[in-house]
């Protein structure tokens, strides 16, 4: 394979700071994680390098994705190994800078090993699942709605099944490990919000939500929604845009030590670390008291 120049390559081009418009599952849970990474990957847009991982989770995805193509009978493990090549190459194409994950690599063998890898995820799903007897009614759907309020929730979700009888199944791949019992709650809380996502857009509450994982020794998690569910989500997800809003007004993103530090790009910027996050880009919200260069409530003519 030829190898690409990395050496302007290695992180995606920055975007111009901008005001959030809406949650996704992945950005409220950045804000619930640490706020000062919400602001930094949302407001501020800061790049980061492509990491290994989330590449090769990338490129799982879209071969699972495009097996669905192929008429039952052919969706093999042989035909689904076989795409991981060809969606590595428009995963490069698309995206250069992922060309940087192996900068140092004449004989192709880290590429190699990182392909390995990827192929152990896929044969875990074909252990977990039997793509043959699956028809789902679509992939990679984009789904976006605005609650009551105003709110505009948006994501994509990996596949959307709908039983003969009408029942709708949602599911996610995740090519980590299943988490514990403690953590399945903040796993499943993604597939809430997917749920009332297509509650609020469709006005049907999803039969079941799924998480594929296909990590570790594989797993699959399940769990039924149901109306109180859903409603306790959007009360969630209110009061977590409310928190939003009045940090985006003042300026005010908090770094919140976790366990992913360890993992995180933008430790340069965080205080925690000895960091400083860059100056605040958005315009903050005037005082009552900036409105009136005196400070006294009195001071304007009844």
């Amino acid at each position: 394979m030829q190898q690409t120049d990395t050496s302007s390559a290695t992180v995606a081009p920055a975007r111009p700071p901008a005001p959030p418009t809406g949650l996704s599952p992945s950005r409220a849970g950045d804000f619930l994680t640490c706020p000062l990474l919400y602001r930094l990957r949302v407001i501020d847009r800061l790049p980061e390098p492509p990491s290994a991982a989330a590449t090769r989770g990338t490129l799982v995805h879209a071969v699972l994705e495009r097996l669905f193509d192929s008429p039952a009978a052919e969706r093999t493990p042989e035909r689904a190994l076989g795409l991981l090549r060809p969606q590595w190459e428009r995963l490069l194409g698309e995206r250069p800078e992922l060309g940087a994950l192996f900068p140092e690599d004449p004989d192709g063998a880290a590429l190699t090993r990182w392909l390995a890898d990827a192929e152990k995820l896929v044969a875990q799903w074909f252990r977990l699942e039997d793509p043959s007897r699956l028809h789902p009614v679509e992939r990679e759907l984009y789904v976006e709605t605005a609650l009551r309020s105003g709110l505009l929730l948006r994501g994509y979700i990996d596949r959307v099944d709908v039983a003969p009888t009408g029942e709708v199944r949602l599911v996610d791949y995740k090519t980590g490990r299943a988490p514990s019992r403690d953590f399945e709650g903040k796993a499943m809380f993604q597939m809430k919000f997917y749920a009332l996502v297509v509650w609020r857009w469709k006005g049907v509450i999803p039969k079941r939500l799924q998480l594929v994982y296909l990590g570790g020794g594989g797993d699959v998690v399940s769990y039924d929604p149901d109306e109180a569910d859903l409603l306790a989500v959007e009360r969630k997800l209110q009061a977590l845009w409310e928190r939003i809003t009045l940090a985006v007004a003042t300026g005010d993103f908090p770094a919140t030590r976790n366990r992913l530090c360890d993992w995180c790009d933008h430790r340069a910027s965080c205080p925690e670390f000895g960091g400083t996050p860059p100056p605040y880009p958005l315009p903050l919200a005037r005082t009552s008291d900036e409105d009136d260069p005196t400070g006294d409530p009195m001071s304007e003519e009844s």
